[in-house]
């Protein structure tokens, strides 16, 4: 099977490598791919958002199957413009994609399926979104304002600060996009994948990622500064009743409307001391928690998700998970992710278990960063502890000038202090 990956970050180069390793691939490819995926993978110079493009280079690199990465080329339609030139794609329609594309359009899906969510206020205007503000208000509870289109994780501001959420919406509509105001969801956040070829869902192990930038979940909101799987503390039967609350009813849903969802499809999760909710969906496989889920999962991925893509996945084989757990540690850029600089000469960039998220290869044949979240270096332990442990000291063979990580990624985990 001939495999083309569209996208260029960590979760494509994860991507690549669990297919590097399915022996049912015999060819790989990734455009635009990075200085890592073209170790293992061919490069092809495409403009991932173009639909045209992609279909493209799909027919005449006689591809088997295509996996969409980025949910900017999901909106854009790509994955409908690979099918139509007759070509298996894992990856949702573009109208399908509209569950992260739009919020809004996924709190309609939530509430026609009676998925378990936040409540919600669409706004458009200041007065509509100064009078949410006040109907939201709850002593000691923060504010969650959002920007209803995509902001690549980074369109969401959780504060009690009431001015900085009015400022964060109004910076929003002054962008021309619209804003949901949402109460506040207490308890841990899960991030939980599943693959599904629009009828049979078959759930992944849920991860945890890392949203704030600096230690303790301080700073600013980014993409996701590291992840780890599986989760010590999670509930007996979580995953379970996920897929029969959330997951099932939501992709039964979308296929009600005519919509079906074929490809991954991604809940993030709280739960609350009421129960699961959702936090937000999301139309691809989620970056960091890729990184870390896919490590553990012993099934060959090609297979799975050519099964999905063809509408064959009720009679793909149960999935099977190996044993331990894995952490990913985001190594970012000087600056992110406000003003990422980039630009600098990287050393130990192909070590072990570095995955490269926003590099390039340079002039003189050397690594350079490209991006905000530069690298994503993970590993595989026995448990929790001991992936943390090898993940830092791969880490600390990297060198970025001015480069930043969070030191705790999982640490809350290992030492018990996350709580349902």
């Amino acid at each position: 099977m001939r495999v083309l990956v569209i996208g260029s970050g960590a979760r494509e180069h994860a991507l690549c490598v669990a297919l590097h390793d399915d022996p049912a691939v015999t060819a790989l490819a990734c455009a635009p791919g990075n200085a890592g995926t073209a170790a293992i993978a061919e490069p092809h110079p495409v403009e991932a958002a173009d639909p045209a493009a992609v279909a493209a280079l799909a027919t005449a690199w006689h591809a088997d199957l295509v996996v969409v990465g980025p949910e900017v080329p999901l909106v854009a339609g790509v994955a409908d413009a690979v099918r139509e030139a007759g070509v298996a794609c894992f990856g949702p329609s573009a109208q399908a994609a509209q569950i992260e594309g739009s919020k809004a359009f996924a709190k309609h899906v939530m509430t026609a399926a009676g998925v378990p969510t936040a409540r919600a206020w669409p706004i458009g205007t200041e007065a509509e979104l100064r009078t949410a503000l006040d109907e939201v208000a709850v002593p000691g509870l923060p504010f969650v304002v959002k920007d209803d289109g995509l902001a690549a994780g980074k369109g969401v501001v959780v504060t009690p600060d009431h001015d900085a959420a009015l400022a964060h919406g109004l910076a929003v509509l002054a962008d021309g996009h619209s804003v949901l105001v949402e109460e506040y969801l207490d308890g841990p956040e899960v991030s939980l994948f599943a693959v599904t070829d629009g009828t049979t869902v078959l759930p992944l192990v849920p991860a945890q990622d890392h949203k704030r930038r600096d230690d303790g979940d301080g700073g600013p909101n980014t993409g996701g500064m590291g992840a780890y799987a599986p989760l010590p503390w999670a509930p007996a039967g979580l995953v379970d009743e996920v897929l029969a609350t959330v997951l099932q009813p939501t992709v039964d849903e979308m296929a009600r409307r005519g919509e079906p969802f074929s490809g991954l499809l991604y809940a993030g999760l709280a739960l609350t001391s009421r129960g699961v909710r959702v936090v937000e969906f999301n139309a691809r496989f989620g970056d960091p928690e890729t990184e870390v889920v896919l490590p553990l999962l012993r099934t060959p991925l090609g297979g799975l998700l050519h099964a999905a893509a063809t509408g064959t996945l009720a009679d793909h084989p149960p999935l099977e998970w190996s044993d331990g757990a894995a952490v990913t540690v985001v190594v970012a850029a000087p600056g992110y992710p406000e003003n990422p600089r980039t630009g600098s000469p990287i050393t130990g960039a192909h070590g072990e278990g570095v995955l490269h998220a926003g590099t390039r290869v340079a002039a003189d044949g050397g690594v350079h960063s490209a991006g905000g979240r530069v690298l994503a270096v993970t590993a595989v332990g026995t448990d929790l502890a001991d992936a943390r442990r090898i993940a830092y000291e791969r880490v600390a063979g990297v060198r970025l000038a001015d480069a930043h990580w969070r030191t705790d990624i999982g640490l809350a985990a290992v030492e018990g202090r996350i709580t349902v």
